[in-house]
């Protein structure tokens, strides 16, 4: 009885080591850089090449794309583990209605440097150099942001509001926590009380910042640009509940969308007629006063 018990000692004990270096690896993974060769702007978009420093360290390669004079400027940011290759759906709708457009890859994506992708806390230094980058290139007129997920969060994050005319946020998560537990619980369900722990321990050895550090829900009351707020109906990654509580702390101008029948994915490709109304509306009435 005793050797059966110390048998079943050990194999949980091996069990829990090669669970907790499972979780190890995979907190590894996702903040992991994930450079990529984008190529040349594609023939259809009028695309100048640029870098734009960054206070993330890095320096942005991007993509400009003049529009018409007075129209303004949308600056696109991709989600997590993306480029601006996300992104060029939306650009192409934009710029084919008048806007200038810049498309980023933000630090530790694409053809920009970086050590670690830190969830949106250095990447919402790049939104600000992107908006910066535009008004310099666009002075005088007006600025709309558009983020996907990591890209929406970098929106929200900044130490200082982002100084635009209008923002549009796509699947983006109201807390670390909640985002990391709705990730953990899609792949490990009940193992999700011991998971997600060990994931959020990870932030500070690995990118030296804390889980209040990476909470959307807690500047969008801070913003002084016109939100909309845009989730899909059945998305596990960031739940409904979350994008309604983003959209409730948010002040007003504000819109919230629901796609019905998507999840944690491109909106615009998945319900472009109703991406296109909705989002072209906004702007038109928030950057065209």
């Amino acid at each position: 009885m005793k050797r059966i018990l110390r048998r079943t000692a050990v194999v949980s004990l091996v069990l829990l080591l090669g669970f907790a270096i499972l979780v190890l690896w995979a907190g590894g993974r996702l903040v992991a850089p994930t450079p990529r060769s984008v190529g040349p702007p594609p023939s259809d978009l009028p695309a100048e090449t640029v870098a734009i420093p960054s206070g993330s360290g890095s320096t942005l390669a991007g993509w400009f794309v003049p529009g018409q004079p007075g129209m303004g400027t949308i600056v696109l940011l991709h989600p997590i583990h993306g480029c601006r290759l996300s992104m060029l759906g939306r650009a192409r709708l934009f710029w084919q209605n008048g806007y200038s457009v810049l498309l980023i890859d933000m630090q530790a994506h694409g053809e920009s440097p970086g050590e670690h992708i830190t969830l949106g806390y250095l990447e919402s230094r790049d939104a600000l150099a992107a908006v910066q980058f535009a008004r310099e290139h666009k002075p005088n007129e007006p600025i709309g942001v558009v983020g996907f997920s990591l890209g929406g969060a970098a929106a929200l994050l900044g130490s200082q509001s982002l100084e635009v005319d209008a923002i549009v946020v796509e699947c983006v998560f109201a807390t670390i926590e909640e985002a990391v537990a709705n990730r953990v619980r899609m792949r490990l369900g009940p193992l999700t009380p011991i998971a997600s722990p060990l994931l959020l321990g990870q932030l500070r050895p690995r990118l030296g910042i804390s889980p209040s550090s990476l909470r959307p829900i807690d500047h969008v009351a801070d913003l002084a640009a016109p939100i909309m707020v845009l989730a899909g109906s059945d998305d596990q990654r960031t739940t409904i509940d979350e994008s309604c509580r983003l959209y409730e702390n948010a002040c007003e101008p504000k819109r919230l969308v629901i796609v019905e029948g998507a999840n944690h994915q491109d909106l615009y490709k998945h319900s472009p007629k109703l991406y296109e109304e909705q989002v072209l509306a906004f702007l038109r009435e928030h950057m065209h006063k």
